[in-house]
């Protein structure tokens, strides 16, 4: 059987997804991945939002909690305009581009509407991908779980170890 093109990963926050596609991205390097990972901004211990950080090394802010946006997940304020910004800053579709990374999908990415055009043409495309993906949700969520061409890997405590070398098994392009 052929190898899966697209890989979702999935689990309950705080159980290691984007240490898991930080190595990805890592372990996977010399194949030019192109893609982002957001990181928890802390003040003295207490997360007050989020920064999209590109595998190239540049950073930005996703939302926090002093951000007036009518874009909102719990208290943090979502910056769309930003983070559409930093999408159009990514290869996406560079011919030499093969392999995207991206952690995640999830509700304060999905409220850009070019963030749900490029996730569409990637999956449409022969592009590799590996994607963090939020538990629940609907939209773009439900839609790319729901798709017959990528595999899904649930992270747990007891298997967030063994899952680098399992996905590595996997066929990206």
């Amino acid at each position: 059987m052929e190898g899966y093109k697209k890989i979702l990963l999935t689990g309950l926050p705080g159980v290691g997804k984007t240490t898991l596609i930080k190595k990805l991205a890592e372990t996977l390097k010399a194949s030019r991945p192109v893609g982002f990972y957001t990181e928890e901004i802390r003040e003295e211990g207490v997360r007050k939002g989020f920064e999209w950080v590109s595998l190239d090394g540049r950073r930005g802010l996703l939302s926090h909690k002093k951000i007036k946006s009518t874009y909102r997940v719990g208290s943090y304020g979502v910056d769309v305009k930003g983070f559409d910004e930093f999408l159009d800053s990514i290869p996406w579709a560079y011919p030499s581009t093969r392999l995207i990374i991206i952690d995640e999908i999830g509700k304060m990415e999905c409220f850009s509407d070019k963030f749900k055009k490029i996730m569409r043409e990637i999956l449409d495309s022969e592009k590799g991908l590996i994607a963090t993906i939020a538990m629940k949700g609907s939209g773009l969520i439900a839609e790319v779980k729901g798709r017959k061409d990528v595999k899904l890997f649930t992270i747990s405590q007891n298997n967030r170890n063994s899952l680098l070398s399992e996905i590595l098994k996997e066929r990206f392009f």
